[in-house]
């Protein structure tokens, strides 16, 4: 199966230790002198996280049969839930782990703050380690509780509303044989609901709906962050930086974000020397309601999108937190805009483009104006591994 940029809450950015090159399209469509009305009397681009870097890392061939699984780290894949209303996607997400070429060395699901949802869990899911969240509530408190309870050399996170292909975890698990390799995200395809896409919702903004987005390497790259949907990380770097951070990330159905993008950043400054990679080949389909393919839903996250990075700012610095965000919206959204004004039927797309850019800048500005929010990071452990 071949994955394009163009199956793309929002991933990684390009490695922060090297420029940004220009982000491909798979359109091939030019806009040699096209720019973003009013995009250059803005303070700051702020939208999502993640373009091509500029410099390809070689994938190492896979390892068949025996070979493979001696050489595949342990991995402790979590899954994450809230609501009794993604239970067929749940157990579709636990049978895809089950069903793997690569076996996960255990299954951690996290329920968080949902009584009735956890025993229901407990009662059906043998063989899987079903635990409440001993977190604040949320996505991050709920990681970082899957974190604590973790054995394998490698935790992967998988959403409770997506499932990976049957090599999603060997394609995922395989960088790990290189030492610098910290963490590795693959690609998420949304699933739309009938009748498919919306015809005014760009590629561009895929991470709206968390999936893979038009912009994104094609091949194994070094990213900022991974996609949350599809994300892993050495059990070490837990032990080293800490959890997730709280305050920042998704709350039951609160469309916030960019606890991804805090981490990958945190990681990064304490250890200058980690790589994170992209690997498009390590593929989860990523299931998207009609709530979420509606312009409400995509106003709504373009807003909390833009507080969440400011928050982010306020923590690691504007430089940081938004370098990637300039590539997006210098390169990769001009070319969106000038392949869709000049395509029959998509001009209502070149409007979003428009118009989610707008938002998530008003949504940047709001958070920037407000008395900063104080986040805090779950579990947080210095070097050593003991707990503060």
């Amino acid at each position: 199966m071949r994955v394009t940029a163009s199956t793309g809450v929002v991933p990684g950015g390009a490695d922060p230790s090297h420029p940004a090159p220009e982000a491909s399209s798979t359109t091939g469509t030019e806009a040699s002198g096209v720019t973003v009305a009013g995009s250059a009397a803005m303070p700051i681009p702020v939208i999502p996280v993640q373009a091509a870097p500029v410099e390809p890392v070689e994938p190492r061939p896979a390892d068949s049969g025996a070979a493979a699984a001696a050489a595949a780290p342990a991995a402790s894949v979590v899954i994450c839930a809230y609501t009794l209303e993604r239970w067929d996607d749940l157990a579709a997400a636990i049978a895809s782990v089950r069903h793997q070429k690569t076996a996960a060395s255990e299954i951690i699901l996290v329920v968080d703050h949902n009584d009735t949802l956890l025993a229901r869990a407990r009662a059906t899911f043998d063989g899987v380690a079903v635990l409440a969240s001993t977190g604040a509530r949320g996505l991050s408190g709920a990681r970082n509780t899957g974190v604590d309870a973790a054995r394998g050399d490698v935790v992967v996170f998988l959403d409770d509303d997506a499932h990976g292909e049957p090599d999603w975890l060997e394609h995922l698990l395989a960088p790990y044989a290189e030492p610098t390799v910290q963490g590795v995200g693959g690609a998420a395809v949304p699933m739309w609901p009938a009748p498919g896409r919306p015809a005014w919702f760009p590629p561009e903004f895929d991470w709206v709906v968390g999936c893979s987005y038009e912009g994104l390497p094609t091949s194994i790259h070094p990213v900022r962050n991974p996609i949350g949907a599809a994300m892993s990380f050495r059990r070490t770097v837990f032990d080293r930086i800490g959890g997730f951070t709280s305050g920042i990330g998704r709350i039951g159905s609160t469309p916030l974000g960019c606890e991804e993008t805090e981490f990958g950043i945190r990681l990064r400054q304490a250890d200058p020397g980690a790589t994170i990679l992209y690997e498009p080949r390590a593929v989860v389909h990523h299931r998207v309601t009609t709530k979420r393919a509606s312009f409400t839903y995509f106003r709504q996250r373009c807003y909390a999108e833009g507080r969440s990075k400011a928050i982010i700012a306020e923590q690691v610095g504007q430089t940081a937190a938004l370098a990637t965000e300039r590539t997006y919206m210098s390169r990769t959204l001009p070319r969106a805009i000038w392949r869709d004004v000049h395509t029959p039927g998509r001009r209502r797309s070149a409007v979003t483009i428009v118009s989610g850019v707008a938002i998530t800048a008003v949504g940047y500005l709001r958070g920037r104006l407000l008395q900063p929010v104080t986040a805090c990071r779950g579990k947080e452990r210095p070097a050593g591994g003991s707990t503060l």
